[in-house]
């Protein structure tokens, strides 16, 4: 599975002022990031509001980006969901044929025991024809997936192949890597602690922050792999302050505030999630400025 080692990014989903996709921002960003080092891409994630995106226009974002990435890199695309049988229902009703692989968050709202976590994603396992990553995010979801459910899983279906852990716990994340199975992919869902995961023996990121600045970022990522942790300390400690600045309030507005100071559309998102605020805006805007 080393097409999803180094620096995936969950890509935002652009709108206009009107809340309507803006697909000429959204072609834009993706050959930013492919243009930029970028290892994969990550489509209709958390990031990208999925929750408030419709199901036609759902479509249309994976058609475009399959367009644009035109085989260039891998992609892995967003099916999740605390219904089991219609996430199910999803993957098999999905075209997956220019899909790398599916990143399918933990059951949220519904806090499941271990066990329902296992049987939840078994039987996603059962029905999907491409590699699995796993998305273990507990401040999203409200229950943490534990590093013995994700494990067990591993062991037991080979196409389960990786998990995007961001519960931005360093010990879970030790416990992973120490526990895996070898071909096992331990992916960082937090900016903030994707380098040293990646030294500790990770295969890099699923990214928010990485697709405004792909280069520097991948080089980061790039720098964990070759154990080059001096190089990659000093583009982590440049990068400190935004990687907090946009999720000092919610995400994606922190991020899209970030890529319409860089020109990508502008910061606007669906309610419930509201724009950065003025201050907030303005502190991204006086980094952007000089970065």
């Amino acid at each position: 599975m080393q097409k999803f080692v180094g620096t995936g990014v969950a890509l935002i989903t652009p709108f206009k002022e009107d809340l309507s996709v803006d697909f000429d921002a959204l072609v834009k960003l993706v050959n930013f990031n492919i243009d930029n080092g970028i290892n994969y891409l990550v489509i209709n994630g958390t990031t990208a509001e999925s929750a408030t995106i419709s199901k036609e226009e759902k479509l249309r974002i994976i058609a475009l980006i399959i367009k644009t990435n035109a085989g260039r890199v891998p992609l892995v695309l967003g099916i999740g969901g605390n219904n089991t049988l219609e996430v199910k229902k999803e993957i098999q009703a999905t075209d997956l044929s220019n899909i790398d692989g599916i990143l399918s968050v933990v059951p949220y709202y519904s806090k499941p025991t271990q066990e329902g976590f296992y049987q939840h994603f078994k039987a996603l396992a059962e029905v999907s024809d491409v590699p699995i990553i796993l998305y273990n995010v507990p401040g999203r979801t409200a229950k943490n997936m534990s590093a013995v459910t994700t494990i067990r899983l591993a062991n037991d279906f080979p196409n389960i192949v990786g998990i995007k852990e961001a519960g931005n716990n360093m010990q879970q994340y030790l416990e992973l890597l120490k526990n895996k199975p070898t071909d096992f992919l331990v992916i960082s869902g937090d900016d903030d602690l994707a380098l040293g995961i990646t030294l500790a023996g990770g295969a890099g990121v699923i990214s928010v922050i990485g697709q405004a600045y792909p280069k520097e970022f991948s080089t980061l990522i790039n720098c964990g792999l070759e154990g080059k942790n001096k190089e990659g300390y000093a583009i982590h400690f440049k990068m400190m302050a935004i990687i907090d600045a946009i999720f000092e309030e919610n995400n994606p507005a922190g991020i899209k505030t970030v890529l319409q100071e860089l020109g990508f559309g502008i910061n606007q998102v669906r309610l419930p999630l509201v724009k950065a605020s003025k201050e907030l805006h303005q502190k991204i805007a006086n980094f952007v400025n000089t970065f």
